[in-house]
């Protein structure tokens, strides 16, 4: 069994134990239900965006821990004074150290720019959760869901006024989905592996749609490679270790965009 199905098989467990804990009821009638998402797509479409969406972890399971001390208010506060175009907050507790109160904090701090709950969805129970917790966007990874359950979740969100990044890894990945108009996030890092390879951004960038917004994910550890990457029209980059990995995230961030400018 490869990291990725461990991670999946858990996920299921975990979803289940929760779904007889917590009611549909109480996250629809939670306060944060009610707001309107902050559009992740007009965010990196903007003509001053920095395409940047820096993600809150503090571990995974290919580096262990990665940041035990920096806290999501001051990493939160850093990524807002950088002009990050959204973050990215990793809420799997088990695999990555995350929690739904992460995301929750970060939303008190961050009301103007969009927020992405990063985790292994499942069950459409996630999908409802994440709204009710203040998430703007979710992430589906095509590697580990059917091309039904990517129709539906992706229906789901969208009902609920939230959008989706899916997330491929090859064109297999990308067949399962009716790509047109739609947020594509390229996985340079291989789940299953979890070995990083910044050319898969490339080789299946011309693969997907002018009508889509086009993000590159992981492996993405200087200014550069932005600006390579940003010739094959991708508009955002989600980067997560190479700022959380510092002592101060924020100021990382900083002295990152500014080297795009």
């Amino acid at each position: 069994m490869n990291i990725l199905d461990k991670i999946i098989a858990y996920k299921r467990k975990e979803v289940a134990v929760l779904k007889d804990k917590i009611t549909l009821k109480s996250l629809v009638e939670s306060p944060m239900f009610k707001r309107e998402p902050l559009s992740l797509r007009a965010s990196l479409l903007h003509k001053n965006s920095t395409g940047i969406i820096a993600e809150y972890k503090r571990q995974s399971p290919s580096k262990g821990i990665i940041n035990s001390t920096a806290t999501v208010k001051e990493v939160t506060t850093g990524y807002l004074e950088a002009r990050v175009a959204a973050q990215s907050i990793l809420t799997d507790a088990h695999f990555f150290g995350g929690t739904m109160v992460d995301l929750m904090e970060a939303r008190a701090i961050n009301t103007i720019k969009p927020i992405l709950r990063k985790d292994f969805v499942v069950d459409p129970f996630q999908i409802i959760e994440a709204k009710a917790i203040g998430a703007d966007a979710i992430l589906l990874i095509a590697t580990c869901l059917t091309k039904t359950e990517i129709k539906n979740f992706g229906n789901l969100a969208n009902d609920l006024g939230l959008e989706v990044l899916y997330e491929v890894h090859n064109q297999e990945d990308l067949d399962k989905i009716n790509v047109d108009k739609q947020i594509i996030g390229i996985n340079n890092r291989n789940l299953k592996t979890f070995q990083v390879d910044i050319a898969h951004s490339i080789e299946l960038a011309s693969q997907i749609p002018e009508t889509c917004v086009k993000v590159s994910e992981s492996g993405i550890s200087n200014p550069e490679l932005i600006i390579g990457l940003r010739e094959y029209d991708f508009k955002g980059f989600l980067i997560g270790e190479n700022f959380v990995k510092t002592e101060n995230p924020g100021d990382a961030c900083k002295e990152f965009i500014k080297q795009l400018r």
